[in-house]
Formats: structure tokens, sequence, C-alpha cells
């Protein structure tokens, strides 16, 4: 029976030749994630079910990220959770501050995660890792707490619709503005409990930080998990990377898709999803004048090195608004290290950025660039629901690098041709 690329991973994991839309199945799990948020949940029901051992310490992954470097006491308090947890269970991905970064750019990035895997995650954007070609999801913390003690999951194995994106991508459009546009075509419940399947001429030729851009936001559109067939680019990046043996998967010619979604890009121009939803997505050119007190440049969506040679590229010479707050945060110690050895950070400091370790204090208003009431921010994170970045009067537009570093320069939303040399 023909298969879509998602159908064969979760099969293969459930040691069935076939499974359909619909079915319920218990998976085994090659990854569990938890943050400093999800994971203290999951420590407390892993050790109130009475729990000694992880079921395998090398396939637990901790990463406290999001009030790290801790904020408070509190935000201490959480984290030293995952600490004595990982310490106890003699964890192998433990990352600490210093090693750490934003867990769905340090996963691929430390080939923990891989194609043909099932990784699940106690964060709703772990649907990242289907840009490796893995079936990749967030749980809640129970859930997790189980798969820490058991090595399995539950699935129903979701419908798959197939998005194909032909033509050819003009200046300054890349896969944020691929994923902005479409939310904004099927919103933010276009797929719910449904696999995208990203395909097409123009994803061939997409590089792995716009895919794993583009799959971190399939969960915007309601999606179980985002995922891309795994070709030559992703061989690229796997390889002498990953620390497993991958196993691409391919959809089946005749597997059958629940919508099939065509998409030309020719003529797209760069993106931005206006308050509240990631789906009031419009063109920059429709933006009109919308003056910004915030720009962030980071997140597990956008703060790969790409994104921040985009932002650089367009933010070169030039100073930031003023009035006008630019952060800059690399996703990892790894990309940060790398921005500074291309002169990156250094283009940005000139302009007047911040930048800061890796974190994701922001982009859930947890810290690092609260917003006061009635103030604005653009940033290239993926959510942009009310009150996401401070106070409930707040509002948060969400766009790509390029978008964002010219906004920091104009001080309102602005297309980066009206900046970039």
């Amino acid at each position: 029976m023909a298969m879509t690329i998602t159908e064969k991973i979760l099969a293969a994991h459930a040691g069935k030749s076939v499974v359909v839309p619909g079915e319920i199945i218990s998976v085994k799990v090659d990854i569990a994630l938890g943050n400093d948020i999800t994971a203290p949940i999951a420590i407390r029901e892993f050790k109130k079910a009475g729990a000694g051992k992880v079921f395998d310490k090398t396939r637990v992954a901790l990463v406290p990220d999001h009030f790290a470097p801790n904020k408070d006491i509190a935000s201490a308090e959480q984290c030293k959770i995952l600490r004595d947890f990982a310490r106890e269970q003699s964890l192998e991905n433990y990352f600490e501050t210093g090693e750490m970064g934003v867990e769905h750019a340090l996963l691929p990035e430390q080939g923990i995660v891989g194609p043909g895997d099932v990784v699940i995650g106690a964060d709703s954007h772990t649907c990242t890792y289907g840009a490796l070609g893995a079936f990749s999801t967030g749980v809640g913390s129970t859930d997790l707490a189980a798969a820490m003690i058991t090595g399995e999951t539950w699935f129903k194995v979701p419908e798959t619709m197939k998005f194909v994106y032909t033509g050819k991508l003009g200046p300054f459009v890349d896969g944020k503005d691929l994923i902005l546009n479409t939310i904004g075509r099927i919103g933010v419940d276009g797929a719910l409990y449904r696999a995208m399947e990203f395909t097409g001429p123009v994803i061939d030729a997409l590089p792995m930080d716009d895919r794993f851009t583009m799959a971190n936001m399939a969960i915007e559109a309601g999606g179980k998990n985002g995922i891309f067939i795994p070709d030559a680019i992703t061989k690229e990046y796997v390889e002498g990377r990953f620390r497993r043996t991958p196993v691409y998967h391919n959809s089946d010619p005749g597997a059958k898709y629940a919508e099939i979604v065509n998409i030309d890009c020719n003529g797209l121009r760069p993106q931005v999803s206006f308050p509240h939803l990631p789906s009031n997505t419009r063109s920059v050119d429709e933006a009109g004048n919308v003056p910004i007190d915030q720009v962030i440049i980071g997140s597990c969506t956008n703060g790969r090195i790409t994104d921040l040679r985009k932002a650089a590229a367009v933010i070169k010479g030039k100073k930031v608004a003023k009035y006008l707050r630019l952060i800059v945060i690399p996703a990892t110690q790894s990309i940060y290290r790398q921005a500074m050895k291309e002169g990156l950070v250094e283009i940005f400091l000139d302009a007047g950025a911040a930048v800061s370790t890796p974190t994701c204090g922001p982009c859930l208003g947890g810290h690092m660039g609260i917003l006061a009431k009635g103030e604005r921010a653009l940033a290239t994170t993926n959510r942009n629901f009310v009150g996401r970045m401070g106070s409930p009067e707040s509002e948060v537009y969400l766009a790509s690098p390029a978008v964002a570093a010219a906004t920091a320069v104009m001080g309102r939303i602005a297309a980066p041709e009206e900046v970039a040399t």
C-alpha cells in the first residue's frame, strides 16, 4: 500500500508494514526532549510513577533554554531540577549554560536528531526536526514522563496535506516568508492534526536553515508535524554530524493526501504577520506606516547562522533608529562563535544592537526584551499572540531576518530594499 513519508516513519516505529490515517498506534521513540519549563513536571511524574531509570540515557535530552541563564530564583529552581535529574540519570544530552542553545537549533546541530527518527518533545515547536525527514511533534509533560520511562508513546496517525511550491523566489524572500504566507492562506487551524508535507521545485532548492524555519511553524497552522523529503541537501547537512545511522524515507507515488495546496511563488514579497495571529499575514509593501519600538532577531525559528548573515547584510554600515532597541540572539554557542568569526557580531554592535547569549527569553515573554504597555515589536520569532512578549496591551509582528534588520534601521516596518545597498 502506498504511504506518505509520515506514515512510513510511524509504521517503522510501530513495527507494522502499513498504517493508515486515524489508526491508533504505539511507537518507539528515538529522542524524548524537555526544557526548563516542561521537564520539571515530567520529572515529578517520572518519580511519582516510581520509575528508577530512564529507558535509555542517550535518548533523553534536557535543555534549559527558556529562562536560562536564570532570571530569578524560580527559574533557578526549575533549572536545578533538570541539572539534578541529569546528574542522577547520567544523561548524555544535558546542556548547561555555556554550551546550551535554543533546543530546536541545538539538537540538529549536535546530531542528536536525524532522518527517519520519531522525536517527541514537551515543547510545541518540536516539529522543527521534520526539516530533516523525521517525524517530530510536541507532547505534554506527562506524555514525556511516560516516554522517558518506557521509550514509547502513542499517536493517532495523521492525515497528510501536501504543499507544492512552484516558481522562483525573489530577492529577500526566504523560508520564513513561505511559511507565513502558507499560514496566512490556510489559517491557524488549516492543518489541524495533519502532517504538512512541503514539496515542489522551490523546496528542492531551499537551504536547510530555511527548511528548519518552515517545519518549526507547522504548529502555527495546527499541524501535527511538518516534514520534508530528505534529499542531497539533507544528506550534506546530516552526514558526519548525525550520531546514529540515518534512515531516508520518501513518500510513495500514489500515496493518499487529504488535500494538496499549490502555491505559486512568482511575485511573492517578504511577508509580515500582524497582531495577534501568525495567520494575519500580508506583504511588507502593504504594511503601511507602523512604528516599532523593539526588533528581535533570533529564536528557534530564525536564530541560525544564515539568518544572522541575511540580517547583517541589510544592516551593515547603518545605525539602529533612535529610541528603537535591536536585540540579536544567536540560537546556539556554535552559531554565536561563527557569527563572531565572520564579523557579523561586530556589524550588529556597530549598528547599535545588543547581542545576547543563546536563550528563548523574549520569544515567550520570559526575559531579555519584555514589552511595556502600548509598545510594538517586530520579531523573527514564531508567535504573536496577545501578551506573548510582555504586556497584553503590546503588539508583536512576525517577519524574516531581512525585514527585521530593515525595520530596525527605519524605525518602522520596512522592506529590505529600502535599506540594503
